[in-house]
């Protein structure tokens, strides 16, 4: 009877500890330790996706019940913005992607995931535009809670919160900016070093992970079934798992679906 006294003691102070501690490292959220470069400060590129699998039911957060929206046409909202950095870096978000600080992302209570939205700071007119992948915040009045880069390009990070104008973007045709035509030096032959290449470069992310192997035995396994180059860069920790890049535009799309309707809904197109 002690010895079974003992291990329910020992089993409720482990579930109390666990309980304190969370699924987070840190207990309380904090900067990272270097500033955005300037390719994690391009906006998000709005596109046609499809709803996540995860993330768009109706959900229940300490005792507060949370409608989600059916879609975001006209959607506009003014009010507090907020940012989320290092404690939840590495971690899920709530459609089932991993929480990238560096990308321009961001989480609300209410509309289906994922949602691009421009972001505009009331205070000072700057903007940025973001892909909505994670729910929150669920504190104060706040209806937004964004990246750090997204919050250093809307220059709010001395202040923490700004007032802010939240638009949808749903007219895909007229926000995805058209690649730069291919240009041609007519006074001599044109060789390679004479085309003026398109800066962007179209990339497909399938997902990231915070696990070396797993990226690699992915990247290998990618690269044999598709024969396009795949890659895992790695920042602060995160391997970002990438196909490209693909300049065929009718190419991309293709695998592009074929990914999200096999193993990874979530992957989403991305130009570096």
């Amino acid at each position: 009877m002690k010895a079974l006294y003992k291990l329910s003691f020992f089993a409720l102070l482990t579930l109390l500890t666990s309980c304190s501690t969370g699924r987070y490292q840190q207990a309380n959220d904090s900067t990272p330790t270097r500033l955005p470069n300037q390719a994690e400060l391009k906006d998000a590129t709005p596109r046609a996706e499809n709803y996540s699998r995860g993330g768009n039911k109706n959900y229940k957060v300490r005792g507060i019940n949370y409608q989600v929206l059916t879609h975001a046409q006209n959607f506009e909202e003014i009010g507090t913005a907020s940012w989320y950095g290092r404690k939840f870096h590495g971690h899920l978000t709530s459609n089932g992607e991993i929480y990238d600080m560096y990308s321009m992302s961001a989480a609300h209570k209410n509309l289906p995931l994922p949602t691009y939205l421009k972001v505009t700071n009331l205070t000072n007119n700057k903007s940025v535009i973001v892909r909505v992948n994670d729910r929150g915040p669920f504190h104060q009045k706040r209806i937004i809670d964004l990246s750090y880069s997204a919050a250093y390009k809307l220059d709010m990070l001395k202040t923490g919160t700004a007032q802010v104008k939240i638009t949808s973007i749903t007219n895909f045709n007229k926000t995805t900016p058209r690649k730069k035509p291919l240009v041609v030096n007519i006074k001599k032959p044109a060789t390679n070093s004479q085309l003026n290449v398109p800066i962007t470069k179209n990339y497909i992310q399938v997902f990231a992970t915070s696990k070396l192997e797993l990226a690699k035995k992915t990247a290998k396994f990618l690269s044999n079934k598709y024969s396009q180059a795949v890659n895992y860069p790695k920042e602060n920790s995160i391997y970002r798992i990438q196909i490209g890049p693909v300049l065929d535009d009718a190419v991309i799309n293709k695998l592009l679906r074929e990914l999200k309707q096999g193993s990874y809904p979530n992957a989403y197109l991305r130009s570096l």
